[in-house]
């Protein structure tokens, strides 16, 4: 029987740089940064423990020889996890483009906001049948445990919002896509500026967890970030899901400016 692991615990990895490096790495539930000048291996270290979850899961845990993982607790056998790379790596290909109906997607990134949006739409949809199942259940503390199930999504919306505020752009909250609008005109988030989609990714990405214990893994996600969204951001991901485990590689001091190290 599969049971998910709250947190990593524990990282070796014996082969690093031809075998002449030999990391261990015992990680917090909460936020573990790994920063350093270029070329020190933060990317290949995290590329690395990526690769060993997926072979993990698929049953070749000897696939990737020299590293090791621990779960908490020990008896786990997998773990929840989402990645970001905050890189924006040029348009899409055509065969994948053949395939979208909807305008506006060109890059890696409106890709990612294209798959995103289609997850939201179902998250939308199990959650109105749980506050539908709430408010039909005839207990007396029905309305308030509908507005709790709804209270994550609000959160969302209400972030963004925020965070947008400067450019004067807002959620529409009467449509089931993401949508925005700005000066009473209807944006989608497909031209929304690069920082702003990037932000969008990230907070949709760790929303869709539902407050599930999982790893998020993050590599440079202050790329295109203004300093003040670099300094609240692990913040703001851990409001949104207390209970993800952050694994960053970083350049930026905004990022821990607020006591993350």
């Amino acid at each position: 029987m599969e049971k998910f692991a709250q947190y990593i615990n524990r990282i070796e990895i014996q082969s690093l740089w031809a075998g002449r490096k030999h990391i261990v790495w015992n990680l917090r539930p909460e936020v573990n940064i790994l920063s350093g000048v270029n070329g020190v291996g933060k990317s290949t270290i995290l590329n690395r423990i990526v690769s060993a979850i997926r072979h993990r899961e698929s049953g070749l845990i000897d696939a990737i020889p020299g590293i090791s993982l621990e779960f908490y607790p020990a008896d786990a056998t997998k773990i929840r996890f989402d990645v970001i790379r905050s890189f924006d790596n040029g348009l899409v290909p055509a065969s994948i483009l053949s395939k979208i109906s909807e305008e506006g997607v060109r890059s890696e990134l409106d890709w990612r906001i294209y798959e995103l949006q289609r997850r939201y739409l179902d998250y939308q949809v199990n959650i109105g049948n749980r506050i539908i199942a709430a408010l039909t259940s005839g207990q007396p503390d029905a309305q308030e445990k509908a507005m709790e199930i709804s209270s994550s999504k609000t959160q969302f919306q209400n972030l963004v919002d925020e965070l947008f505020a400067d450019t004067e752009k807002s959620i529409d909250r009467g449509c089931n896509e993401l949508r925005f609008e700005q000066y009473d005109q209807l944006l989608s988030p497909y031209s929304l500026s690069s920082g702003e989609k990037q932000m969008l990714v990230l907070l949709l990405t760790v929303l869709l967890q539902d407050k599930k214990p999982y790893a998020l893994f993050l590599d440079e996600p202050e790329i295109s970030l203004h300093v003040e969204w670099q300094e609240k951001l692990i913040n703001i991901v851990r409001s949104l899901n207390p209970n993800a485990q952050i694994i960053l590689t970083t350049h930026s001091p905004a990022l821990i400016m607020n006591g993350w190290t």
